[in-house]
């Protein structure tokens, strides 16, 4: 691939981002506040139909823990996981997926809010999923912001102690250079505002914010929860790639290209389609009965 068309999926980005500090302001109050629920009900419907999100499954014994999908940036609770979710459903999983980070006039596309308060959104989703499995503890499984996402909640909000596992798919667990954009913000007087205005969850994603370095402070993890990082060498979108690697016990950071050479999956592929990773999302979730993950894994 052209260098020029690594920019392409960054670039888009903060193109987006501009489109939304011009989204019209004329929306009524009541507009604005009931808008992200009525999109919740909508995108947890869906999901409902195509088998998670079922309110009545309740954990097996082989899989006694619910799962919780976390959507990333741009993305939403349904398309973010076309892929995932009914590889899961299918292999005996209570699934589970919810929308965050919602902005008053822009529908389905979330993940754009502070992450700090879509880490209590995630902690009341969990609660709710815990509340009706009768599970005492959840996995979580991220991708991209999704996965950097839950770590707030598991530090900060009490995660720790309702969560066994937090599998994180590409996740900019210590932010993003963006192919180095963001190391040129300081030569663009106003965009670094535009982006912490607008788009606050695009400045909380940026190497050396000021909620990464909270959240980093003191180390990557907590005890008690394991922890998987899955990762792809041609990820365009968080850079460099080894950034998404955790340090601490009980972690486990993977590259696909080590597992299957020919895997040529970037950011968005990792966590929409790649069968190889989603092996080891399984693996993650059930460590005692992992099986091997090859180029054959797409198959399996």
């Amino acid at each position: 691939m052209l260098p020029w068309k690594h920019l392409l999926r960054p670039l888009s980005a903060l193109l987006l981002t501009a489109a939304v500090t011009i989204v019209p302001a004329a929306a009524t109050t009541a507009t604005a506040a009931t808008a992200p629920a009525a999109a919740v009900d909508r995108t947890e419907t869906a999901a409902s139909s195509r088998g998670w999100n079922d309110y009545s499954c309740k954990p097996s014994a082989a899989h006694p823990r619910p799962v919780v999908l976390v959507h990333g940036t741009f993305a939403n609770s349904v398309d973010n996981w076309l892929g995932l979710a009914p590889y899961l459903v299918n292999r005996d999983y209570c699934v589970y997926a919810l929308d965050y980070g919602q902005l008053p006039g822009v529908p389905l596309v979330h993940g754009l809010g502070p992450i700090a308060k879509s880490a209590e959104q995630l902690k009341t989703f969990v609660d709710k999923v815990l509340a009706a499995t009768g599970a005492a503890k959840a996995d979580l499984v991220g991708h991209s912001q999704g996965g950097l996402m839950p770590r707030h909640y598991l530090k900060f909000l009490g995660g720790a102690a309702k969560v066994n596992a937090l599998v994180g798919i590409a996740p900019d667990n210590h932010g993003t250079t963006l192919n180095g954009l963001a190391n040129l913000l300081p030569y663009f007087p106003g965009v670094g505002d535009l982006l912490s205005t607008a788009t606050p969850a695009l400045a909380d994603q940026v190497a050396g914010s000021a909620f990464l370095t909270k959240l980093n402070a003191g180390g990557d993890t907590v005890p008690g929860v394991r922890y998987t990082v899955i990762a792809t060498k041609y990820d365009e979108v968080v850079t460099p790639y080894r950034s998404q690697f955790l340090d601490g016990p009980n972690v486990r950071n993977v590259l696909v290209q080590d597992l299957c050479a020919l895997d040529l999956s970037e950011h968005a592929a990792i966590g929409l389609i790649d069968r190889i990773a989603f092996h080891e999302v399984a693996n993650a979730l059930d460590p005692p009965h992992a099986t091997p993950t090859t180029c054959l894994s797409v198959i399996g």
